[in-house]
């Protein structure tokens, strides 16, 4: 007999172990099948937070090396010790992992080690490690399954010299060149670790701009900011080849369009084109479930097309973002179990971790012209945010969109310190249809890089006044 479950979920990363978690606080006999042998999917183990842990130390090892003497702070001779940097990412990612397993007991949710797949209408099986099978049954399914790395075609990955952003987390060494295929977030944000601890880092990118998606005048700003930390970029290219022959790797690259060849040496490669959903063995011809022609599952408030099939996180529409795949998984518990669940796509911020941060919420100026929707704009440097001056923190700018009749707040972009953690304000007012004036008389204290945030939504109606 296979065990019965309200809800069984296939994937325990942030969408699907927050699933698990809400669905048995409200009563439901959950169980969260990974096939890892830890929970956390992609984000814990090998993305989000492992990189954070890079990217913060690599932050303060290159703040020492260039800034300390500047604010009289002497020190003897600097060394990198990459061993213990990558023993402290992985203390971060254990505990955490170890945390996630808990909260799953602490709400008597089943973790079930294995690799998940739909049976047909509420069957759900389980393939261990050693190939055992177990059967469970489920009135709800949830898919959870998140994304994986989009492989380029013609690069074949060998996980050491070509790796992708699993395996760049961990290089054993620091390259002398590495050569970074793609001008996204988790590419930008891994060549800067990689940066920053010595490496001659050259970005190749299809398209003629850095962050395609973002705001075009922070994509304008962050790129001359890279390139002055020394970055070096190749836009409007792309690799036809890597010939990993030698003692060093040859990247091929031609224009987008075609022709202009150019070789770069490298002695490491990192993939960085994208991800795509993973879908791969998971049985959704059993309840009738087609992905479209880029593996996207489609929803509707996150029930599939099949009866009791819900769908969550990178696997289906939206961006891939982890915190957007725990609002989705919250909300879809909530929906489950009879309640209101809901996610706001609007107010969902994203976030680049690179020196400076660069963060958005909502609309861009790109998009409000595309939609033709009138709107105002404010804008304030952190040169003359007062607390930006104090620590030294001058790049970047804040700046908020607002309906031009309604003064809605229609988005915000910031880039320059600490940007992921003051997007939340905005995030926050947006969530409640705030006016940019909300903002502009809210008090902040002084003196902080949250000033920022204010002046720019007094610049909406031209009233900045702070140096």
């Amino acid at each position: 007999m296979s065990e019965a479950y309200d809800v069984v979920i296939i994937g325990g990363g942030p969408g699907g172990y927050n699933c698990a978690i809400r669905a048995g606080q409200l009563g439901l006999k959950t169980a969260c099948i990974e096939m890892r042998e830890t929970l956390g999917g992609t984000c814990l183990n090998v993305g989000c937070i492992p990189s954070k842990a890079l990217l913060h130390a690599s932050e303060l090892y290159e703040e020492a090396r260039t800034n300390f003497a500047d604010m009289g702070i002497e020190t003897g001779e600097l060394k990198l010790n990459l061993e213990k940097m990558m023993g402290q990412k992985d203390d971060a990612v254990k505990g955490l992992t170890q945390g996630v397993e808990f909260l799953l007991k602490k709400n008597k949710v089943d973790h079930i080690r294995g690799k998940g797949r739909i049976a047909g209408k509420g069957k759900v099986v389980v393939t261990d490690a050693d190939g055992k099978e177990t059967e469970l049954s489920a009135k709800n399914i949830v898919i959870a399954t998140g994304s994986e790395v989009t492989p380029l075609p013609g690069v074949e990955i060998d996980g050491e010299r070509v790796v992708t952003s699993d395996q760049a987390i961990a290089l054993k060494e620091v390259p002398e060149k590495l050569v970074l295929i793609g001008a996204g977030v988790i590419g930008l944000e891994l060549g800067s670790v990689w940066r920053r601890l010595g490496s001659e880092v050259t970005v190749v990118e299809f398209m003629d701009r850095v962050m395609p998606g973002m705001d075009g005048e922070v994509s304008k700003q962050a790129k001359r900011l890279f390139e002055k930390q020394g970055l070096s970029f190749k836009l409007g290219r792309k690799v036809t080849s890597v010939d990993t022959s030698g003692k060093t790797l040859k990247v091929s690259t031609e224009a987008a369009k075609g022709g202009d060849e150019e070789i770069l040496d490298a002695d490491v490669v990192l993939v960085c084109i994208g991800r795509r959903p993973y879908t791969e063995g998971l049985g959704l011809e059993t309840v009738g479930i087609e992905p479209d022609k880029r593996g996207v599952i489609a929803n509707d408030h996150w029930k599939t097309s099949a009866e009791g099939v819900w769908v969550i996180g990178d696997v289906t529409s939206g961006a891939m973002l982890a915190h957007k795949a725990e609002d989705e998984g919250t909300a879809c518990a909530e929906r489950i179990a009879g309640k209101a669940g809901h996610v706001n796509y609007d107010a969902i911020p994203n976030v680049v971790y690179t020196y400076p941060e660069i963060a958005s919420v909502g609309a861009t100026e790109e998009q409000l012209k595309e939609q033709g929707r009138d709107y105002k704009l404010g804008k304030f440097p952190f040169m003359a945010n007062s607390r930006g001056r104090t620590n030294h923190q001058t790049d970047g700018f804040v700046k908020i969109l607002a309906d031009a009749k309604t003064d809605e707040i229609l988005g915000a972009h910031i880039i320059g310190p600490s940007a992921g953690e003051l997007i939340a304000e905005v995030a926050l007012a947006m969530e409640f249809k705030a006016a940019s004036e909300d903002i502009a008389r809210t008090c902040h204290a002084h003196p902080t890089l949250s000033e920022a945030v204010r002046q720019a939504a007094m610049g909406v109606e031209g009233w900045t006044m702070q140096m």
